[in-house]
């Protein structure tokens, strides 16, 4: 079975016997292992994984983490679990970062058998980072997130390149965290970045002011341009499976446009890719990963005299909010976020 389906099969299995899962143990057996064989570890062979490992901390002998994974018989990935309703809160972290000290490992992997944190020593030799490079949800599983778990399968692995991926992530989290908070509030820095190429001249408080305002506006344009772009790409390219007129199904071009501004709008927290659109003859949804379990909005463009935003309280109840056109929709940016954050929990 491939990786992708052997995760997503733990994803399904957590959704469905998660209230049971409550103990260590339990999250070990039923999700822990199955994670680790999809690696492409033998649970059975010791000389691939040690459970219970010894590691000897400071003045204290015996310290144990839960497993070492090991390539070619060195320990590459230490592995501590934690109960299924753990936080993996900073106390679980640096309990293991003291294991991390005193083994030969390069990563090491934090898990409640739901999500996956994995840290390195990217700021520091030998000394395991405050914050993981990669942190993943089973339950919320992106195909980018099934791309980097590759890197630590045991059938090729590569510490060196897993080295380098790591730190990319690192970088690239660092890069987004400064620019999403720039975009929401922009710092004297950014207003005078900006300023500097679009205004000659004194920067009054005002123009201050309006550039402020201005940045996050054009920023989510841009990513509506850069969507509409590959959306119209995409259509050119793809090829009519059967004559228009056959189908009962018409996506309209105001439906393509209410999609775009859903995605940019959830862009903000997901991968753009993970925003999808499934149409039907009575509304247009758009759901999160692709599952009609997981409906963000529905646009309901069809009738001739009025248009509704289908939007959702943590019940899964559909409230219509009346809109002239799919602009509208920015007036629903909270709770399409709320709905969005409520479905990766």
């Amino acid at each position: 079975m491939e990786l992708e389906a052997r995760l997503e099969a733990l994803g399904e299995k957590i959704r469905k016997h998660a209230e049971i899962l409550e103990t260590e143990e339990a999250a070990k057996f039923a999700l822990v292992n199955p994670f680790i064989e999809a690696l492409g570890f033998d649970l059975s062979d010791p000389s691939q994984v040690v459970p219970e490992f010894t590691c000897d901390v400071g003045g204290k002998k015996g310290e144990k983490v839960d497993y070492a994974l090991k390539i070619a018989g060195e320990v590459a990935i230490l592995v501590e679990c934690k109960a299924t309703r753990s936080d993996l809160n900073l106390r679980h972290a640096s309990q293991l970062y003291r294991y991390y000290g005193a083994s030969d490992a390069k990563f090491a992997v934090l898990t409640n058998g739901v999500i996956y944190k994995f840290f390195s020593d990217l700021n520091a030799a030998n000394r395991m980072d405050d914050e993981p490079f990669l942190m993943v949800d089973l339950c919320n599983l992106s195909k980018s997130d099934v791309r980097e778990i590759a890197k630590f399968q045991r059938e090729g692995f590569d510490a060196e390149a897993a080295a380098e991926a790591a730190a990319n992530m690192q970088m690239q989290s660092g890069v987004l965290e400064v620019l999403t908070r720039e975009l929401n509030e922009p710092s004297d820095k950014m207003i005078q970045l900006v300023a500097s190429q679009v205004v000659e001249g004194r920067l009054s408080p005002g123009i201050k002011s309006a550039i402020a305002r201005h940045i996050p506006n054009a920023f989510n344009a841009m990513i509506r341009a850069k969507l509409d772009a590959k959306w119209t790409s995409a259509m050119r390219e793809e090829p009519d499976a059967e004559p228009a007129s056959a189908s009962e199904i018409e996506t309209t071009p105001e439906e393509i446009e209410g999609f775009n501004i859903v995605r940019s709008i959830g862009s903000e927290l997901v991968s753009p890719d993970r925003i999808v659109m499934r149409d039907s003859k009575s509304y247009c949804a758009i759901l999160l990963d692709d599952n009609n379990r997981k409906p963000i909005v529905r646009l309901r463009f069809n009738s001739p005299t009025t248009k509704h935003l289908g939007i959702f309280d943590a019940d899964k109840n559909e409230e219509f909010l009346p809109v002239e056109s799919p602009v509208d929709i920015f007036s629903a940016k909270a709770a399409i976020l709320d709905r969005i954050r409520l479905m990766m929990n």
